[in-house]
């Protein structure tokens, strides 16, 4: 089973799904934020972290059924889901496979939509850097995922990001990258499933194209959506802000499609 940590002591059961070359540590600094309103489950998503390489490829399917059987071991019933970019993918596939447990999904610096032709032919470019070159992949990627306009402000905080990264198994990164070239459009999974989403995007975002995301999510009353002045990271660039938007969100309302 995937390895996963508790924090908190809320009645809501928040479930949390890091993002490509991340783990559990990642909510690290939003964590103080949520631990009086929920009972976090920080899951480490297969080949990251402490939990094991599973297959070759790891599709979000399969995240999603092993996110599942974490869920099922710790007997929740109902519970909000919440993933970052890659974690998004795999909330969205646990969305399709298993709506009847989930209260809310939060696509975090996320999307729905599946990779167009050119962003697939980068990561099938990126699968030969990360097999021969892996301490440069993430050196090089990494500061290029947070506001450029803050970079020495965060430069703590990227250094952060790269030892987490350095730290994943090299099989798990290249199984992942694999996974994601396969995944398909989620579009449907918004605008059926029947629970809150929430979609938190960043203005600076170089990973996902927030403007495309946010232009085109489903004109539905149980949609909101947020944009805020930072990059791919808001867990490490805005997490105070992140965690307040996820408490009022998930546990009461605000105006649909506020800028923060």
């Amino acid at each position: 089973m995937l390895n996963y940590e508790i924090a908190g002591s809320g009645e809501e059961q928040l479930v949390l799904l890091h993002g490509f070359m991340e783990n559990r540590t990642i909510w690290k600094e939003m964590e103080p934020h949520l631990s009086k309103n929920f009972t976090l489950i920080k899951i480490d998503l297969p080949g990251h972290g402490l939990s094991k390489i599973y297959d070759e490829i790891h599709t979000m399917d399969l995240m999603a059924t092993e996110v599942k059987k974490v869920t099922d071991s710790l007997n929740i019933k109902k519970f909000h889901l919440l993933g970052h970019s890659m974690g998004g993918y795999a909330t969205l596939a646990f969305a399709e496979k298993f709506p009847e447990v989930l209260k809310s999904i939060t696509l975090f610096f996320s999307s729905y939509f599946a990779d167009d032709d050119e962003k697939k032919e980068q990561r099938q470019k990126s699968l030969r850097i990360i097999k021969e070159a892996f301490p440069t992949y993430v050196n090089a990627g990494i500061p290029n995922l947070f506001n450029p306009n803050e970079k020495n402000f965060l430069e703590g905080k990227i250094e952060h990001a790269k030892e987490i990264a350095l730290s994943t198994k090299n099989e798990g990164v290249i199984a992942a990258v694999k996974g994601m070239i396969e995944r398909t459009d989620k579009t449907s999974v918004l605008k059926n499933f029947e629970g809150k989403i929430l979609v938190i995007a960043g203005k600076h975002d170089n990973a996902v194209k927030s403007e495309t995301v946010l232009n085109h999510v489903p004109d539905q009353t149980n949609i909101k959506s947020y944009l805020l002045d930072c990059g791919h990271n808001g867990h490490w660039e805005k997490a105070s802000i992140c965690a307040e938007i996820i408490n009022t969100e998930l546990l009461h309302q605000l105006p649909k499609n506020y800028i923060l």
